[in-house]
């Protein structure tokens, strides 16, 4: 089948993902029954305690046993029991498993492009990035990049936009960044190394401990539902937003491609309708628990506060002049900018109309 083809046929639609749990019995019956039994291994970069992120590839499992009446069944391996959580790519690409969960922006070291898959600083918010991915040609493009690492790639939920982390001493200006220690991934890291910072990239199971020990002096994570769980909130009560290097984060899930092209059409189909399904789910129940979170962190004492001006204006520049070093220095990637700055463009002048209006009124109160 050709790429585009394939493509075409391969993406579900976005917008009806939470309409999905419905429709197992569509897919079973005769052809489903003389399907021959799978039986898979997916290891994710996450650990069992975030039960959003750790969750969501827990729900793409069971929807895909549930959507092939049980013949095909994944079972999820949390971050450090197959590999470490950062070397999923590897595992995929290798065959050491068959599938993986994870943000492509861990893996930028091995393609710089690799960061649109997930989110780059100043970017497209969780709506621009479904559009983006499923019909703004982004997943054909990431697809094109992780051919290399013999991955088919699904998009398979968002954060939606993040809070910018916890400090242990006051950000008053860009200046006070210069000698922080701390963990922070992809371009976002860049930009922070530009301005001062020593950044450390540290997975969820790393970041408390590193934390509590004064090895970092600042960390940001997801946003309150998680960073709640893992309880930094004990150690700093100074929560800094937004993270303007993650205004909508979006996961994936990575398929070894000789597995996937094994997989019977059927099975194919329950795995795209699946991911499909968890990537609304995913956002969904963020910003259902998110505020929630919130308020008990706010309880507990923690203060919150906007990151100063002259900060946020630095770090746009330098994420600009970031991303076009890097285009002019491979052309990949200058494909891929070049495609995403456009559709940014033309999305922006939308949602800056009828969107931004609305939020206006709607978003006034403050945190």
């Amino acid at each position: 089948m050709k790429r585009r083809e394939f493509i075409t046929k391969a993406l579900p639609a976005a917008a009806g993902g939470l309409a999905l749990s419905g429709c197992a019995g569509a897919q079973q019956g005769p052809a489903i029954i003389d399907q021959p039994r799978v039986m898979w291994r997916m290891a994710s970069s996450f650990s069992r305690s975030l039960d959003v992120l750790f969750g969501a590839a827990e729900l793409f499992a069971r929807r895909v046993e549930e959507l092939t009446d049980g013949r095909f069944t994944i079972r999820v391996y949390p971050a450090g029991e197959i590999v470490p959580g950062h070397q999923v790519l590897d595992a995929v690409q290798q065959g050491t498993v068959q599938c993986g969960q994870t943000a492509s922006y861990y893996y930028t070291g091995k393609h710089e492009a690799l960061a649109f898959d997930t989110c780059v600083p100043f970017g497209l918010s969780a709506r621009q990035q479904f559009a983006w991915m499923y019909h703004g040609g982004g997943l054909e493009l990431m697809r094109e990049i992780l051919a290399g690492f013999n991955i088919v790639s699904f998009p398979a939920g968002s954060t939606g936009v993040q809070m910018g982390g916890w400090f242990r001493r006051a950000i008053n200006s860009a200046a006070d960044l210069n000698g922080l220690k701390m963990r922070i991934p992809g371009l976002g890291g860049e930009v922070m190394s530009r301005m001062g910072v020593t950044v450390q990239l540290l997975t969820g199971a790393e970041v408390y401990m590193a934390l509590e020990r004064g090895a970092i002096d600042a960390v940001e994570w997801v946003g309150p539902h998680d960073d709640e769980k893992l309880g930094f909130q004990k150690i700093i009560k100074d929560y800094y937003y937004p993270g303007w290097w993650e205004p909508g984060a979006m996961l994936s899930h990575y398929m070894n491609r000789p597995s996937w092209d094994k997989l019977p059409s059927t099975y194919q189909k329950a795995v795209e309708t699946a991911c499909a399904e968890v990537n609304g789910w995913m956002t969904a129940l963020y910003d259902t628990r998110n505020p929630e979170a919130l308020a008990r962190l706010q309880q507990q004492g923690v203060t919150l506060h906007r990151f100063p001006a002259d900060l946020m204006a630095k770090a746009e520049q330098l994420s600009r002049e970031l991303m076009e070093e890097k285009a002019a220095a491979n052309a990949e990637y200058a494909k891929v900018l070049t495609q995403w700055k456009a559709f940014r463009d033309q999305s922006n002048r939308w949602f800056a109309t009828a969107e931004r209006a609305m939020q206006e009124l709607t978003f006034r109160a403050a945190p």
